[in-house]
């Protein structure tokens, strides 16, 4: 896995490049979104970085570990694919779609191990009674001949 550490690299690089000024007016707005949602990013990073991953992890069960994981690992290299695209490379034509394609069947993968743990169990005991009960069972027309005649003779 890619760590955190290049993550704050990968950011580092892309703030240090020099901004040109001559830009078309209309994309100001945003690109000062950007620039927030960048500085937005930094910040949760360093957030991150304060607590060592040893010392997240150990609080986490292995399920939620792998969580961490992959979101990790799908940033970086969604950080990676808008690098590419603004140093002018098409990212489609790169290694990192094949990276975030494996990522994103991982993650689908712990989904699916999610939801199963999610679903609730069947008790087929309990279940084969409830319908067993539920179903209709017409009666057969000469046992209510046999019980009336029982109590005409009594």
């Amino acid at each position: 896995m890619i760590g955190r550490q290049a993550l704050h690299f990968l950011l580092v690089i892309m703030a240090s490049e020099e901004i040109n000024e001559d830009y078309p007016v209309e994309i100001h707005e945003y690109l000062s979104t950007f620039e927030n949602s960048i500085g937005a990013v930094d910040e949760m990073l360093k957030t991150m970085m304060s607590v060592s991953r040893n010392e997240l992890l150990q609080k986490l069960d292995p399920l939620e570990q792998a969580k961490v994981d992959l979101v990790s690992a799908y940033t970086l290299n969604s950080m990676f694919w808008v690098y590419l695209a603004t140093q002018g490379v098409n990212p489609k034509e790169h290694p990192v779609k094949q990276e975030l394609e494996r990522i994103r069947v991982y993650m689908n993968r712990v989904k699916e191990i999610t939801d199963k743990k999610k679903a609730g169990k069947l008790d087929r005991g309990a279940a084969s009674r409830f319908v067993k009960n539920a179903l209709w069972e017409p009666k057969p027309k000469n046992a209510s001949k046999v019980a009336n005649k029982g109590k005409s003779k009594n």
